[in-house]
């Protein structure tokens, strides 16, 4: 096999297996059905112009007869009358137009016989229209079930070709929707960790973290004026005290490791002035 031959024998096969997933067998069947009676149809006409014909010739035979008739009448009247030639003239006329009427009687005959072959034909054409009418609405409504009954089962199961899609959008969304639970969850622990500022707050971490400090001393405070009022001394009393001592020495210490320098010296300076103030 040439690669013409091959390349026309694929692209065939192609164009009949396209064929075959688009053809709609409800469709087919109409249209075979309608192609029938167009060929009954056709059929009829030529009977039709059949029988035209023949009616034509066995008018024309029926005229040759009328004239045989006459010719026959004028050789009688010429014989009465003595005149043979005339009667002889007359004869040989009716002698052509039998002919004539033979001739067309054999070709009647044809047309007759043609005529009921045709007619036959039509009738057995007939028959089987009926006859595939009557199946192929069966067909059809065999079709028609089984595609509903496919159309169920798939939406049921999910293997059609839009539920499998609409499977496919489901798993889409859940996915963006898991991806985007995980973004908002990392960003809501960034920024309680402070890791990520908010572009709505002017505050750093250090003011976040003073803040926090001042909140917790609030609560202690509010903690110790509830203890107080119910009679009871306050356990962070002697570690607060404790605590503020050795913070002051530490401050001490740094103070006098650092004075050689300018800018930690104004730091601490600060500093001290902000817990006298705190000490007022």
């Amino acid at each position: 096999m040439g690669i013409l031959s091959r390349t026309s024998y694929v692209i065939r096969s192609k164009i009949n297996a396209l064929l075959n997933r688009t053809e709609d067998p409800s469709e087919t069947l109409d249209y075979s059905y309608e192609q029938m009676r167009d060929e009954l149809q056709e059929v009829k006409e030529g009977i039709a112009d059949l029988t035209t014909q023949k009616k034509r010739l066995e008018m024309q035979k029926r005229r040759l007869e009328e004239n045989v008739d006459k010719h026959n009448e004028q050789a009688r009247t010429a014989v009465e009358q003595d005149r043979e030639d005339l009667a002889r003239q007359a004869l040989e006329k009716k002698k052509q137009k039998m002919n004539q009427i033979e001739d067309l009687e054999g070709q009647i005959a044809d047309l007759q016989q043609t005529q009921d072959s045709l007619v036959e034909k039509k009738d057995k054409l007939q028959n089987r229209i009926e006859e595939f009418r009557t199946k192929k609405e069966s067909m059809k409504a065999r079709y028609e079930a089984a595609e509903a009954s496919a159309r169920v089962s798939e939406a049921v199961t999910g293997a059609g070709d839009e539920m499998e899609n609409v499977s496919q959008a489901i798993d889409r969304a859940e996915e963006r929707t898991q991806d985007m639970e995980a973004r908002s969850a990392a960003l809501d622990e960034l920024e309680e960790t402070g890791a990520l500022d908010s572009s709505l707050s002017d505050k750093d971490s250090l003011e976040r973290e003073l803040d926090e400090i001042s909140a917790n001393n609030e609560v202690e405070a509010e903690l110790d004026t509830l203890r107080s009022e119910m009679g009871k001394e306050s356990k962070n009393k002697s570690n607060d005290t404790t605590t503020e001592t050795e913070t002051e020495t530490e401050t001490e210490t740094d103070v006098a490791s650092n004075s050689s320098s300018d800018s930690n010296s104004e730091i601490e300076s600060e500093l001290e002035e902000l817990q006298d103030d705190k000490s007022k």
